[in-house]
C-alpha cells in the first residue's frame, strides 16, 4: 500500500499477507489517537475476536507525539513517545487478534486544519482496499477537537466513494464526551458485557498513559458498568457494560444532509426531551 507519509505503518499480527488482512476486514475503527479504538470501538473488536469470518482492523491517524507524561515517561521526547506509543497500539492489535493495524503518523494539524488532503487520501485508500461493511469513528459532540476532526475527514472520505465501496454502517462512539446526554431513541447502544478480562488487557497494554497520569483503564470500564444499570431507571441490569453511539450512516447515504443540522437534530431533541418532563411535572 502507499500513504502520505513514509513514515507510516501497517502491523497484521498474525503474519498474513497484505491482501488476505484487507480482504477479510468486515469491521474496521478509525481513531485520532493510540488507544481511542479500544475505548470507542470496542464492540466491533469483541463481535470480531476468534470469529473467523469477522476480522476488526484498526485505523490510526495522528502520531501520538502530544501525549501528556509523568511518572517513568516524564522525561521522554516528543519522538520518544511516538514510537512508544506506536508499540503499545501494536500490542493491543495482537491481544484483540486484529485483521491489521494502521498507524498513518499525521501530525494533529493534519487532521484538524483546512489542508487535511493527506488524511482523506490515506482513509481512501485503506477504506477502498479492504471495504469493512462498518466503520466505527468518534462521535460529532465529542469535545476533543481532533476527534471530532477524524470524524468529519471518515465522512469526507466516504462521501467522495461510489456508493457500493461505503460500509453499510457508519458509528461515531464515545471516548472524550460520553453520549449518556442523548434521548434514548437516539442512542446505539452496544453490549459489551462479554470478555471483560479482554476488554482490561486491551487498555492495559498502554502503560505510557496510564502509569503516564491517565487511567483510561478504570474510566473506560466504569463508564460501560454506569451505562449499563443507569440505562433503564424502571428494570433490573440486564446486561453489565454498555457502549452508546451515533448513528452517522444518514450522513454517508445522502450527501446532500448538513452535518450541522444533523448534529442540532440531537441537541434539540435533547432540549426538547427535558423541557416537556419538567412542563409536565410542575
Amino acid at each position: 500500500m502507499k500513504f502520505y507519509l513514509d513514515s507510516d505503518k501497517v502491523f497484521i499480527p498474525d503474519g498474513e499477507s497484505m491482501e488476505t488482512a484487507m480482504n477479510r476486514t468486515t469491521h474496521m475503527g478509525i481513531g485520532a489517537h493510540q488507544d481511542d479504538l479500544e475505548i470507542m470501538a470496542l464492540a466491533a473488536i469483541l463481535e470480531c475476536f476468534q470469529q473467523e469470518e469477522k476480522w476488526f482492523a484498526g485505523v490510526t491517524i495522528t502520531d501520538g507525539r502530544g501525549s501528556p507524561r509523568s511518572g517513568l515517561y516524564a522525561n521522554y521526547s516528543d519522538e520518544e513517545m511516538r514510537s512508544i506509543r506506536l508499540i503499545e497500539q501494536n500490542k493491543a492489535a495482537t491481544v484483540g487478534e486484529y485483521s491489521f493495524q494502521a498507524q498513518l503518523d499525521h501530525p494533529s494539524s493534519n487532521v484538524k486544519g483546512k489542508n487535511n488532503a493527506a488524511v482523506i487520501s490515506d482513509l481512501t485508500e485503506l477504506v477502498t482496499r479492504s471495504t469493512p461493511q462498518v466503520i466505527y469513528t468518534h462521535n460529532l459532540a465529542d469535545k476533543h477537537d481532533t476527534h471530532v476532526g477524524v470524524a468529519l475527514r471518515v465522512i469526507e472520505t466516504l462521501r467522495q466513494l461510489n456508493p457500493v465501496q461505503r460500509p453499510k454502517k457508519l458509528f461515531g462512539c464515545e471516548v472524550w464526551r460520553d453520549l449518556d446526554w442523548l434521548i434514548d431513541d437516539d442512542k446505539i447502544t452496544f453490549d459489551v458485557s462479554v470478555n471483560e478480562n479482554l476488554q482490561a488487557a486491551l487498555l492495559g497494554v498502554f502503560d505510557s498513559q496510564i502509569s503516564g497520569g491517565k487511567r483510561y483503564d478504570l474510566a473506560s470500564m466504569g463508564r460501560r458498568r454506569a451505562h449499563a444499570t443507569y440505562f433503564e431507571s424502571h428494570g433490573t441490569d440486564v446486561v453489565t457494560g454498555m457502549i452508546y453511539g451515533i448513528d452517522l450512516t444518514p450522513l454517508i447515504n445522502d450527501l446532500n444532509l448538513d452535518i450541522q443540522s444533523y448534529v442540532d437534530g440531537f441537541i434539540e431533541r435533547f432540549a426538547q426531551d427535558v423541557k416537556a418532563r419538567i412542563t409536565r411535572l410542575s
